[in-house]
């Protein structure tokens, strides 16, 4: 896949992820590293939780959206390099077995006033389960550079 300066993205251009399987002992890897909270780290104390269940922790839903925009075919030159979050919110938790997917669709695209060789692409990056429900939305400011 080839990578992409700021003026060969277009508004509503979308970009497909392949799928990632999430595993209970994922959730309670990462959950022990970084979230330790029952409701992520053991099922039977998770059942009488808020979630009903094991359930992954945002944050790792967060880094396993990373990991599928960087595999696929949305590329800017140079990576994916975050300038801010407009918004972030999990509408269904992440479970066992979730077969997950991104879809991130271009909002805007606007060259830099101050620093001409770079400019801002905004984005919807929404994480879709097997079912075909959201998980995950972001908006975020991406850092792009032009085209020398």
């Amino acid at each position: 896949m080839q990578e992409r300066y700021l003026e060969d993205f277009t508004p509503g251009e979308v970009f497909h992820s392949p799928t990632l399987t999430v595993t209970a002992e994922a959730i309670i890897a990462y959950a022990r590293e970084y979230d330790p909270q029952p409701f992520h780290l053991d099922d039977a104390a998770a059942r009488s939780t808020f979630f009903g269940g094991l359930a992954a922790s945002g944050w790792h839903t967060a880094a396993m959206t990373m990991k599928l925009l960087v595999a696929s075919e949305f590329r800017p030159v140079g990576g994916i390099i975050g300038g801010g979050m407009e918004e972030m919110r999990w509408p269904r938790p992440v479970r066992p077995g979730d077969v997950l997917r991104v879809e991130a669709e271009v909002l805007e695209v606007r060259p830099s006033r101050s620093r001409p060789q770079q400019g801002l692409l905004r984005a919807r990056c929404t994480t879709f389960n097997q079912d075909g429900e959201a998980v995950q939305v972001i908006l975020p400011n991406l850092v792009v550079p032009r085209r020398p």
